[in-house]
């Protein structure tokens, strides 16, 4: 790990001033804190965007942490679902919002004679991730990815540093949450977050809310999945997920997971 970090410091030492990609989770936050802490406040700049596909819950909290980290922070406005390609929600989807987002931050990063950056890590290789693509159209660098550290490594460092958002759960765009090739829309995606939001507030928080027309599937841990099960708690977020249009409400008994929709790869046999 010491080795990595070395790593890391000089990434960041070579590149001078960055503006970083930044979500407020669990790797953004913690390439925010070392850039804070290698470079100084003056040379780094926080960039969130804000549309649809964002909680307000993580805008939120991306403000708070900001804050903590004394760390210059602005927001942005990306407009992805006024682009076909991407409400189409075909398997290309995440390059079309990222295209979005880097060409803003590319943008300002000149302006500010910034190197920008994203929070890529080392794990990320092994995962379907399309917007890879587009930030190397945009030349965006990423530090923790190229000092090797692992989504391990990022938890394990983020709580030496104390971040609050060491052992935080995955976050990912509210699209992620549409199966591809189901067309996405403001309004399921207002819905999406509104079940999330009520999942969480009867103490679910390790929890995605998948949607597939007219089914609200679930996706919790362990722990969630046998509270879940027990009343009150299953009546009581059945009706709040059918009133908000949702005609069945199912649990996945494989429990929560990442990428769940996601394209398989086909294994060659």
């Amino acid at each position: 790990m010491n080795k990595k970090w070395i790593l890391l410091k000089r990434r960041l030492e070579r590149l001078k001033k960055v503006l970083i990609a930044y979500s407020g989770g669990v790797d953004s936050t913690f390439l925010s804190a070392a850039a804070r802490k290698t470079l100084g406040r003056e040379n780094v700049l926080a960039v969130t965007a804000v549309s649809e596909t964002f909680p307000a819950e993580e805008r939120n909290q991306a403000t708070a942490l900001a804050k903590k980290l004394d760390i210059n922070h602005i927001f942005i406005n990306t407009d992805e679902l006024e682009q076909e390609q991407f409400r189409r929600n075909e398997p290309d989807r995440c390059f079309h919002c990222k295209n979005e987002l880097f060409k803003k931050l590319a943008r300002i990063a000149r302006q500010h004679d910034m190197a920008l950056c994203d929070a890529s890590n080392f794990s990320d290789r092994a995962d379907y991730r399309p917007g890879r693509r587009a930030a190397a159209r945009w030349n965006v660098i990423s530090p923790l990815e190229d000092a090797r550290f692992t989504k391990a490594d990022v938890r394990k460092a983020s709580r030496a540093l104390r971040l609050p958002t060491w052992n935080q759960p995955a976050q990912a765009c509210l699209a992620s949450r549409v199966p591809f090739g189901t067309p996405i829309s403001a309004k399921d995606l207002a819905r999406i977050e509104a079940g999330e939001l009520a999942l969480k507030k009867e103490g679910f928080f390790t929890v995605r809310l998948r949607h597939h027309g007219d089914t609200a599937r679930i996706e919790t841990d362990a722990a969630g999945i046998e509270r879940l099960a027990r009343s009150p708690h299953r009546a009581k977020i059945a009706r709040r997920l059918h009133g908000l249009g949702w005609r069945y409400v199912t649990l996945d008994l494989d429990g929560y997971r990442t990428g769940s929709l996601n394209p398989v790869k086909k294994k060659k046999f």
